[in-house]
């Protein structure tokens, strides 16, 4: 008989999760966060793992809190393991009771732990520069990102955008998800605790820590623009214009003073502290994202950059 599954999540990040469970075992349901406002249209939006669930006729419960109620509806199903990927709230220490479920609770955590524990593991790994990226399924304790895991993978980041990196780590984590309950399913599982020793905080990305600055070196701003988000984007001025920058390159053949600009024909170059980067691809406020041939046709204003 197949494992009995409870599976919470809300972003993109948990749907390969949601359906490699859905193909390997009986998930019985979904919880995830309430519609919500987004976009410009400000419309009500379901959730990726609502949209999901729906779509393979799992049954949903959506909150912003885990309560009685909601401890109620899980235990009625009487679930093998709960799995967990970005639900995006606390969760009582009730829902970690092997009463509730034989096999506890399971979490895909958007990193190698013990390093990066928090709100923003991904992004914190981008910005320092880590050699490899990963994930890691461990088990949900009562402190934040503290329980031991059984199972990582990791990606080599280098090129890749934090969509990108996102992505690949959202597909790896369900293959170890997957994997992991197998293994607990067999017995062979094996947990490793965390050295607390060795554990960094993730803290939430602030905006302004995104701005790309002249003052700093080339390797700091690309970091930057490989970590940014929508919700906190790699911006700068750029003669007296604000712009989203998406894509760039270090350029080290270019011989420019921090905070100023060059335009070569179609090519843009920013000189930073100790060298100069090429923008390739940009969003310029109020515009669609563009090559920055197309941008600086048009672009004025005095060659000097900044931060916003």
């Amino acid at each position: 008989m197949s494992l009995r599954v409870v599976f919470m999540g809300t972003p993109d990040f948990a749907v390969p999760s949601l359906s490699a469970l859905s193909h390997e075992f009986d998930v019985a349901l979904v919880l995830t966060m309430p519609d919500a406002v987004r976009g410009r249209g400000k419309q009500l939006i379901a959730s990726p793992v609502k949209k999901r669930a729906l779509e393979l006729g799992i049954p949903v419960i959506e909150t912003k809190r885990i309560g009685a109620a909601e401890i109620a509806s899980i235990r009625e199903v009487a679930p093998d393991v709960i799995a967990v990927a970005a639900y995006g709230a606390i969760l009582p220490d009730e829902l970690l009771s092997t009463d509730l479920a034989r096999f506890g609770a399971l979490n895909v955590h958007g990193s190698l732990l013990p390093r990066w524990r928090g709100a923003a593991p991904i992004q914190r790994a981008i910005l320092a520069g880590d050699d490899r990226i990963g994930i890691s399924i461990m088990r949900i304790a009562h402190e934040l990102d503290a329980g031991p895991w059984c199972r990582q993978a990791s990606i080599d980041p280098k090129g890749l955008s934090a969509a990108e990196i996102t992505q690949s780590l959202a597909e790896l984590g369900a293959t170890e998800l997957v994997d992991a309950i197998h293994e607990m399913e067999a017995g062979t599982d094996r947990w490793t605790e965390q050295d607390t020793s060795q554990v960094c905080y993730a803290k939430k990305i602030n905006k302004a820590e995104m701005r790309l600055a002249p003052a700093d070196g080339t390797c700091t701003n690309l970091l930057r623009i490989s970590a940014a988000t929508d919700a906190a984007p790699a911006r700068a001025m750029v003669c007296g214009r604000g712009v989203r920058v998406l894509r760039a390159v270090a350029a080290p053949t270019v011989n420019i003073a921090a905070g100023e600009v060059l335009i070569d024909g179609t090519r843009l170059f920013l000189g930073c502290a100790d060298g100069a980067l090429e923008l390739l691809l940009v969003k310029p406020d109020g515009k669609r994202e563009m090559p920055v041939s197309a941008w600086v046709a048009g672009l004025r204003g005095d060659p000097v950059w900044g931060d916003m």
